[in-house]
């Protein structure tokens, strides 16, 4: 459960914005909502098309101008050394391509995951003294190849970095290391994609008078797919960098996009952010996770038609494999939570397995975040030394809870809400202990739902919709609108699509509204016709038939009228007294459930002859004041006295009634002793 908050509006602000713009009032509430409120801004938002920044603003820049300058003026090969994501592949593609065109002796080169792992190798390093490499750019990554570059250097090979990531305390002792998060770098515009700094590179090898619209035509269509991609923020340099390569993907511009695109089932469709996101960016990034990226880089840069048909139809088999692959290791890790519930009530979430596919447990790491709404890490063990990747939620650095435990790593990469690391099996133990000792320390913050703001269902309209457009493209920092619509009665429930997805009807007052809840199948929905609800909604416009219709997209929903605080703070006092952490005796003595409070849930649970739906519905179908936490002590009391018998997963939770030969002392269970315990200490 997460707490809806809806955010803040300056009602009067966007008044004035609306009537000073002749905009929409929505979107002149909008534009407030996201902190776009002085006109350069709203300016800059709504109409910007320019990159304004000088690249030369940027730290180092000069220096790797020179640098490459003199190695084209001079014949010297240059390698362009990328990552094998999305954001790598689309830096690697576009400064190579660009540095061919301008007549540099060049090759590219992108590590393999499984066998190299992310950033510089030694190992890669020599392959390319070998070939002739007289200088490397990384693109993408570098930023902690302290020990790499110093090999290079002893080979008489110079590097120049260019790197968006997390900046440690000692720098590579490069020729040029570019990193906007550098302490001395005074450019304006921090939150550039690898991309984004590739293509500033590019900015600045053609001089401070080059010809920008130029570059974009040639280059935004690869800026925008990895800055997508890697979920920075889309304002500033970034809106500007995807904007106008949507535009150039939608004309089908480059042979190897829209071969992904048609391999997508996308051809004849209009292009958005959202397709890139969820259609296109999975498929690179699934031949970096099984082995392609290389190929991943030849389809962006081919003039070959079949060519980029044959590479995107493997992509699109690596995708498919790919979700097979974390299917089953979401399979495994669902066991593990059913047979070990403790490991989500951690502060951060770290499981580990035997043989997972490094290249995917960064996803599956998403997912238990997504969840359980806390970091995640996933740790794959092969041998003595095995590969992490995590995830985190706003609020919550990763990087620096997992830095605080650096002296257990191997090595450690990444930014606040990402991680990859390498690790000893010998010190996961005490690598789970000391990050959750870290994280008591810098609390995680509780899951929150931001809502842009309420609507009434009668204000819902095809129109509507299509005035939001003019805040796309849409993505982090300027996500999709999200609605929220209240006491809602849910009328009916039907499924669709095989079963797969449910299309719901819900009405308030005269106004009957149709709503889409994908991915929820009806034996997972906890909801009953008749029952009043919350919904958080997005907005499209169906086109079918050269007709169009409103789509509502249900994201969240819960019951109406649920105080959510109360929830949420009953839910943490909980965890922490599994966990073991002290508690007061006015809390436990809060959480331990009289006699009534037993027969209550019992005859409820006997009634229905046990219960397979969430516990958050369980909650509130008892309609007693019963605390989540003490419900909680209950049914763990319950299950372990052998009266019922849970079985909670990443998706389900099910209890079954167990057949009782006598009376069962309620205060006998261990859950109980130890609440009682606690409370009688003063």
């Amino acid at each position: 459960m997460k707490k809806w908050v809806t955010r803040k509006l300056n009602k009067e602000n966007a008044v004035a914005v609306s009537q000073r713009y002749d905009l929409p009032m929505l979107i002149a509430m909008l534009l407030d909502i996201r902190g776009i409120t002085d006109d350069k801004e709203i300016a800059d938002f709504l109409y910007g098309e320019a990159l304004t920044a000088s690249p030369f603003e940027i730290k180092d820049m000069d220096k790797a101008v020179e640098r490459i300058q003199s190695a084209i003026e001079s014949g010297e090969r240059i390698c362009v050394y990328g990552d094998f994501d999305a954001d790598g592949v689309t830096s690697t593609a576009l400064l190579y391509s660009y540095l061919s065109d301008i007549g540099a002796d060049v090759l590219y080169y992108i590590p393999s995951r499984e066998n190299e792992g992310y950033g510089m190798n030694k190992g890669a390093v020599s392959k390319l003294y070998e070939r002739g490499v007289k200088l490397i750019i990384t693109v993408d990554n570098g930023i902690a190849a302290f020990d790499e570059v110093a090999y290079a250097n002893s080979l008489g090979i110079d590097t120049v970095v260019t790197d968006h990531h997390a900046v440690p305390e000692v720098l590579p002792e490069a020729v040029a290391v570019i990193d906007l998060h550098r302490p001395d770098c005074n450019s304006s515009f921090k939150e550039l994609s690898g991309v984004g700094v590739a293509f500033k590179l590019v900015q600045a090898i053609e001089g401070e008078y080059s010809d920008i619209q130029s570059l974009l035509e040639n280059y935004s269509d690869l800026a925008a797919i990895g800055t997508i991609g890697d979920i920075v923020p889309l304002r500033g340099e970034n809106r500007v960098l995807v904007r106008n390569g949507i535009r150039h993907i939608n004309n089908g511009d480059r042979l190897g996009i829209a071969a992904l695109v048609d391999e997508a089932g996308l051809r004849g469709r209009t292009i958005s952010a959202g397709n890139l996101s969820f259609n296109l960016v999975p498929r690179i990034n699934a031949g970096g996770r099984l082995g392609l990226s290389q190929k991943s880089v030849s389809m962006l840069l081919t003039d070959d038609e079949e060519y980029a048909a044959d590479i995107a139809a493997e992509l699109s088999s690596d995708n498919t494999e790919r979700q097979q692959i974390e299917r089953d290791i979401i399979s495994d890790i669902d066991e593990l939570i059913r047979e070990t519930p403790s490991i989500v009530n951690d502060r951060v979430i770290v499981v580990y397995g035997e043989g997972w596919h490094k290249g995917v447990i960064g996803i599956v790491a998403s997912r238990i975040k997504e969840i359980y709404m806390k970091p995640a890490i996933i740790i794959t063990l092969d041998g003595d030394e095995c590969r992490a990747s995590g995830r985190s939620v706003a609020g919550f650095s990763l990087i620096d809870a997992v830095f605080s435990c650096s002296d257990l790593l191997i090595q450690c990469g990444g930014h606040p809400m990402a991680v990859g690391f390498g690790i000893r099996k010998e010190n996961i133990e005490k690598f789970i202990e000391r990050i959750n000792a870290y994280a008591a320390e810098h609390p995680v913050p509780a899951p929150v739902l931001e809502l842009d703001c309420k609507l009434n269902p009668s204000q819902l309209s095809v129109d509507l919709v299509r005035g939001l457009s003019m805040l796309e493209p849409y993505g982090a920092g300027n996500p999709t609108p999200l609605f929220g619509l209240y006491n809602m009665t849910l009328r009916e429930i039907r499924e669709i699509g095989g079963g797969r997805h449910l299309r719901l009807t819900l009405s308030r007052g005269d106004s009957n509204i149709y709503a889409m809840r994908f991915s929820t199948t009806l034996a997972e929905f906890p909801y009953r016709a008749g029952d009043i609800v919350d919904l958080a909604v997005t907005l499209d416009i169906n086109d079918y038939n050269n007709s169009e219709s409103l789509s509502i997209i249900i994201r969240d929903m819960r019951f109406s009228g649920q105080d959510e605080d109360d929830i949420l703070s009953s839910k943490e006092l909980f965890e922490r007294f599994c966990r073991g952490d002290v508690i007061t005796p006015d809390e436990a003595k809060s959480l331990i459930p009289d006699r009534e409070d037993f027969a209550v849930v019992y005859r409820y649970l006997k009634a229905g002859d046990g219960y397979d739906l969430s516990f958050d519905s369980l909650v509130y179908r008892l309609r007693s004041d019963m605390s989540y936490g003490k419900l909680r002590v209950i049914l763990e009391s319950m299950n372990e006295l052998g009266l019922i018998r849970i079985s909670e997963g990443m998706y389900d939770f099910k209890i079954k009634m167990c057949e009782v030969g006598g009376k069962v002392d309620l205060n006998s269970s261990l859950i109980i002793k130890k609440l009682k315990e606690v409370s009688l200490y003063e």
